[in-house]
């Protein structure tokens, strides 16, 4: 059954879907929560909560959902496979559609040793492409991993992530179409600054008709500063930010860097918008949320559906 979501119910209407990342709080503070929310419930269609992004203590993704879902707002479940048992991802699922949600976005998660617990143990019991699998099992035969049958029914619409700029590059779509004939309904890329090795991507993606089997939604987000270009740039795993781009924020004067940033995140949200098998926008601008609001209207993108 799927889950007749407002992300799904946009997707389906072919309207250029807008999605926003939300980073909880390291606290039990339930209006950090709110607060994000308000600030972007009028400007995009669904709202992603990370779970422990980073690898870093935070409020839950499912209680964050539900603190959004009273708001009327469509949220987003990150699940990592990093911190969970099959048990317990399959329990979290679970109570999470008795509370409404039904958006889920699978996920390996970064590293521990990446966080302010390296010492903590990855649990990895299932791999990002069988929580696909393990979804839709629930959702569509109503049996649990195991084979034994789920009491009542369990709605979901399952989302996945693709990083089109990871090594080897042409192995990518062929990762992506796993996830596809797993049964990924939605995709959320990586965040895309070399717009044109993203057009390389999305050609080979049409090219194995996968764009016709999935919604492919494009992640998007401001640089605010020449240092977090410059840590994109080198730091994360499978990030590609052209050097033009650092060189646009370097020449920018340092107040204005953050505007600068902003423009340019427009800018890829126009060209993205022209290639064909894009379904949306993914925003991530994680501690930055206040920024979300004007990218989505310097880009064209409201009202929204």
């Amino acid at each position: 059954m799927k889950a007749g979501t407002n992300l799904e119910k946009v997707l389906e209407s072919g309207a250029f879907a807008v999605t926003a990342e939300v980073g909880p709080p390291q606290g039990a503070v339930p209006d950090e929560i709110r607060n994000k929310g308000e600030t972007l419930k009028p400007y995009c269609d669904a709202m992603n909560v990370t779970d422990n992004q980073s690898a870093v203590v935070k409020m839950s993704s499912w209680s964050s959902c539900v603190i959004l879902k009273e708001m009327g707002i469509d949220p987003v479940m990150q699940i990592v496979v990093r911190d969970r048992n099959r048990l317990a991802i399959q329990s979290d699922v679970l109570g999470a559609v008795a509370l409404g949600i039904r958006n889920f976005l699978c996920l390996s998660g970064d590293h521990p040793s990446l966080g302010n617990h390296p010492e903590a143990k990855g649990v990895y019991d299932l791999d990002s492409i069988q929580l696909i699998q393990t979804l839709k099992g629930m959702r569509d035969e109503g049996k649990f991993q195991c084979g034994e049958e789920i009491s009542g029914e369990v709605s979901a619409f399952i989302g996945a992530a693709a990083n089109p700029f990871a090594a080897p590059f042409e192995l990518r779509p062929h990762r992506l179409a796993k996830k596809v004939k797993a049964g990924a309904d939605f995709i959320q890329t990586q965040m895309i600054f070399n717009v044109p090795r993203f057009k390389e991507f999305m050609k080979q993606v049409k090219d194995m008709g996968l764009h016709e089997k999935v919604y492919i939604l494009a992640g998007v987000g401001p640089i605010r500063s020449l240092g977090a270009a410059k840590y994109m740039a080198t730091k994360v795993p499978g990030m590609d930010v052209p050097e033009e781009i650092i060189e646009r924020i370097r020449k920018t004067p340092r107040k204005n860097r953050a505007k600068e940033g902003i423009r340019i995140c427009v800018e890829i949200i126009q060209q993205i918008r022209e290639i064909e098998g894009v379904s949306g926008v993914h925003i991530m601008a994680i501690e930055w949320e206040e920024a979300v609001p004007e990218i989505v209207e310097r880009a064209g993108l409201m009202p929204r559906p």
